[in-house]
């Protein structure tokens, strides 16, 4: 009979799947919202990198379970499937809830085959139907991370039929099923902690159903016993095998679930749980109150609320409190309904013992009656007590049906209850589209819990709303004055608004908040690690004050007596040393958090800065390589480390170099830097023809990119392209017109190359206005005044230049050549001045022996005046021309050359 009620058709299980696509079809326009950003976003568990046995180290959220600030809640199978959407759709939301709406539906039709066991073909799918549809469930299927939920139900009701065919035909004990629901159980366990409870679930079947005992039987038999009339019949005998069975794989179980959280409980505050801090009565009376309100959301589930934390429903602090009339009728009823069903053995006692189980069993663990959890109420907690609610409605509906004169009201009835419950699960998906949708719709609920409007003030904060968001925070402090992630976050707003003054009063009132250190009390055990951080954001607030480092330090280092695995304040304190030029100290900070956490990449490339500024350049190398082994795209280990190869200068390293920036702009494809050092890398090769369209991307992607302009402009004149480096000169100097490098090659081009010496005395006359001491400007306008034959003007100017640089031989040098120069023409009775006294070089300026104005020299030499010398002057003259132009060309590399360094040089002081 079992078996037959047990068949569920297909026509059952597509109304299922149909109906309960119908009610949440829409989840998967919603993103990811609420806890679903720490175990989804930001739990590295889910990427492929991670290794696979992390998922078994570490809890729900990807924090290792030995860490105290773990929440302890080890759930690696339902991991498991968040890291299988993540490899075939990556964070695309739509994937997970779509597996969450297939679950659920998986969960129905196993429900109804559940229902087939204890109620006729109507009922049971009545009871599926409002179980598919009861908006209790949005929590669990449309936030993702109610997935917990749904695969802990799969495995608890298939370890439940699975074990009820542990009966024979002929009564014996049929040991594959029970070895299969140990499994089952194990897996639902693995899946949430909850799924356990299965367990004593079974243990309820066999004795009361199985075996058909009332509880008076139970009495009766336990009494012959004691008395020693009888011994235990053969049936008990094989019950109490079966129980022994079941009870010692729970105990194991619970043994290794107590090891997997080394027999520690997760850290929870006063905010998380107001009652469980509480003083007694008012511990037990909220507690206790808690049970009817429960209830009371599976009756009528017409406001519900994604946060029931803090102050949202104060403490029952009397016996006095009327809401403990509450509780005295839930368990009255409670009572009633269970002694009713341990009293009779007929199958309407039987549904509704096992519905009673199916409500309080799997609530147990959430019901903060034995232990503290980290929550008042959660929806997605009743989702397996609602199965159990689901029963006792269709058996009520059953029994109501049979009367002929109510069977219609009762069937129009179900279809109003299952109507309006479809709506309202449809309609309250909506609320989980977004974290602004929903914290909002949970105000409208709940306005007296601080968390909520903190939550949409981080909603906002997340859209760069920082004004509104404010006003939700400074809220959150009138509702919960002393909420300190409160205070935090206005001081971290008004950061962001600019207001440091209050961002500090802040950051200070919730540091008065905290808890003070008690001798030979455990500090962690009275705070949320996240509160700690109310230090390292006050520190990093006031260390942008140079004169409060000191301050600052002494904020990070309390931080860490505190809490001396405070990673982030030993990272923290790190980078304040460094700024401090502390760097042994800073390397000592930095390894104090590689012991805690040796897999961090960013820590190792914090060493490597820190190495750096130690000048140990193999040293950081090495550590950024730890970086990059770590995590191969680390963007910033991954551009230093090339960076630093490349200004060792050794060949050696030029193709990993170029491996390591080709690596970051596939990471980072519109940063211009680094196709700016994939250029200079390929000058340094000599590939010109990559350097140029290196250098061409870097300026495409940063308008008016300094170093880049100037470096493809010296890559041009280099490459014998001047023509080509003007105009790139021209832009450098429209965003730079300060640049004195670029004036100074804008100048030699025009100069030698345009023969446009008035143009190169504007860029040298430019110069030296910003910075009337510049010797190579000022001995290039000297050039210039050579050049247009005002040997005077050239005199007196190298005479300046060389009372600013008297040890600059070149200088004295050329000014011995312009006075020679004079003398020659003074004896032969030239003009020393051109008419005017300005000018260029005349139509026989191609004999003139011009030098690069980078060279820093001087022409030599002259025009038609050469005709007027004897030819021993001639001869003379002419072998001074050539040991010049020799001269010339050594000292025109050498120029370029140290020019090039100048300007990476320049490069890395500047941050370019």
């Amino acid at each position: 009979l079992l078996e037959a009620m047990a068949v569920v058709s297909w026509m059952e299980i597509l109304l299922l799947t149909g109906l309960v696509v119908g009610c949440y079809w829409n989840s998967l326009s919603c993103g990811f919202v609420f806890d679903d950003v720490s175990a989804i976003l930001d739990n590295k568990d889910l990427r492929p990198a991670t290794p696979l046995r992390n998922l078994f180290l570490n809890d729900f959220w990807g924090t290792p379970m030995a860490e105290e600030r773990s929440h302890k809640s080890y759930r690696p199978l339902t991991v498991l499937t968040f890291r299988l959407n993540y490899l075939f759709s990556e964070l695309s939301s739509a994937s997970y809830h779509l597996l969450n709406v297939g679950l659920h539906s998986v969960v129905c039709v196993l429900f109804l085959r559940f229902c087939r066991l204890f109620l006729d073909k109507t009922s049971s799918l009545v009871a599926a139907l409002l179980f598919a549809v009861h908006p209790i469930h949005t929590e669990a299927v449309t936030g993702v991370v109610g997935r917990a939920e749904l695969l802990s139900s799969i495995f608890l009701l298939a370890a439940f039929l699975a074990y009820t065919r542990s009966n024979g035909a002929d009564q014996s004990i049929v040991w594959t099923p029970i070895a299969v629901t140990v499994v089952l159980v194990a897996a639902a366990t693995l899946c949430k902690e909850q799924g356990i409870t299965v367990i004593a679930i079974c243990c309820v079947h066999e004795v009361f159903v199985a075996q058909g005992f009332t509880l008076p039987m139970l009495l009766d038999t336990l009494l012959q016993v004691l008395r020693g009339k009888d011994g235990f019949p053969y049936a008990v005998l094989q019950t109490l095998l079966k129980l022994i069975v079941l009870i010692i794989s729970t105990l194991l179980l619970v043994i290794i679930r107590v090891q997997v959280i080394q027999s520690q409980l997760p850290v929870f505050t006063r905010f998380d749980n107001p009652a469980a801090v509480s003083p007694t009565p008012a511990r037990q009376l909220t507690f206790n109150y808690l049970l009817p309100l429960n209830a009371w959301l599976l009756l009528n589930p017409s406001e519900l609320c994604c946060d029931w934390t803090m102050g949202t429903i104060p403490l029952v602090e009397s016996p006095l409190d009327l809401r403990n009339l509450a509780t005295l009728a839930f368990y009255s009823l409670l009572g009633l309904l269970a002694f009713h069903s341990l009293r009779h053995s007929h199958s309407s006692a039987k549904t509704v013992l096992m519905a009673l189980s199916l409500i309080v069993l799997p609530f147990i663990p959430a019901s903060n009656l034995f232990f503290p959890v980290g929550f008042v109420v959660a929806e997605r907690v009743l989702y397996v007590p609602s199965m159990g609610f689901c029963v006792l409605v269709a058996h009520g509906f059953r029994i109501i049906s049979h009367k002929r004169h109510l069977k219609k009201i009762s069937w129009l009835m179900i279809g109003v209850l299952l109507a309006t419950h479809a709506v309202k699960t449809f309609n309250r998906n909506w609320d989980w589209e977004s974290e602004y949708t929903l914290f909002t719709s949970a105000l409208k609920v709940n306005k007296n819990n601080a968390k909520l409007w903190n939550n949409v003030g981080h909603a906002l904060e997340n859209q760069n709303n920082y004004e509104k968001a404010l006003r939700y925070f400074l809220q959150a402090t009138r509702v919960q004055p002393d909420d300190i992630g409160a205070h935090m976050n206005v001081g971290r707003t008004y950061k962001n608004l600019n207001k440091s003054k209050e961002a500090e009063d802040a950051y200070l009132v919730a540091k008065s908040l905290m808890p003070q250190i008690i001798p030979g009390k455990k500090y962690a055990t009275r705070v949320a690690p996240n509160h700690l951080n109310v230090y390292i954001n006050l520190a990093n607030l006031i260390r942008t004050n140079d004169s409060r480092l000191e301050e600052a330090d002494q904020l990070y280092r309390q931080a860490i007596s505190m809490r001396p695995d405070f990673k982030q304040a030993y990272i923290s304190r790190g980078e304040l040393l460094l700024k401090m030029n502390k760097p042994l100290e800073a390397r000592d900070a930095y390894l104090r958090a590689l012991e805690l956490d040796s897999t961090n990449a960013d820590l190792w490339y914090n060493l490597a800065i820190v190495n750096i500024e130690m000048k140990e350049p193999s040293e950081a190398l090495k550590n950024f390589n730890h970086a990059l082994e770590l995590n191969p795209r680390h963007k910033l280990a991954l551009f230093n480390s090339a960076l630093l190869m490349q200004e060792s200068g050794e060949p050696r390293f030029r193709p990993e170099a170029n491996r390591r920036f080709l690596t970051y702009v596939q990471e980072e494809p519109d940063d211009a830097n680094g196709y700016f050092n994939l250029g200079m890398l390929a000058m340094d090769a000599n590939e010109n023809t990559a350097a140029e369209r290196w250098m061409r991307e870097a300026i495409r992607l940063q308008t008016g990119f300094r170093s880049a302009l100037f470096n493809l402009a010296l890559l041009y004149s280099q490459s014998r392209r001047e023509l080509d480096a003007l105009p790139v000169l021209d832009e450098l100097l429209r965003h730079h017109p300060e640049h004195v490098k670029g004036l100074i090659l804008k100048g030699d081009i025009l100069m030698n190359h345009k023969k446009d010496t008035q143009g190169a005395k504007v860029c040298f006359q430019r110069i030296l206005r910003m910075d009337p001491t510049n010797v190579q400007g000022k001995h290039n306008l000297c050039v210039v005044y050579f050049e247009e034959r005002d040997l005077p003007r050239a005199e007196r100017c190298l005479e300046e230049t060389l009372a600013l640089a008297p040890h600059e031989e070149y200088v004295r040098r050329h000014l011995g050549i312009v006075r020679s120069k004079m003398a020659a023409m003074s004896v032969a009775g030239q003009p020393l001045s051109p008419a005017g006294a300005t000018g260029s070089a005349g139509a026989g300026s191609k004999k003139n022996v011009r030098k690069s104005s980078s060279a820093e020299s001087l022409s030599g030499g002259g025009n038609s005046q050469s005709e007027l010398l004897d030819d021993g002057q001639a001869d003379k003259q002419q072998r001074t021309k050539s040991k010049s132009t020799k001269e010339i060309k050594d000292i025109e590399k050498k120029r370029a050359a140290a020019l090039k360094r100048l300007e990476e040089i320049e490069r890395i002081l500047s941050g370019d």
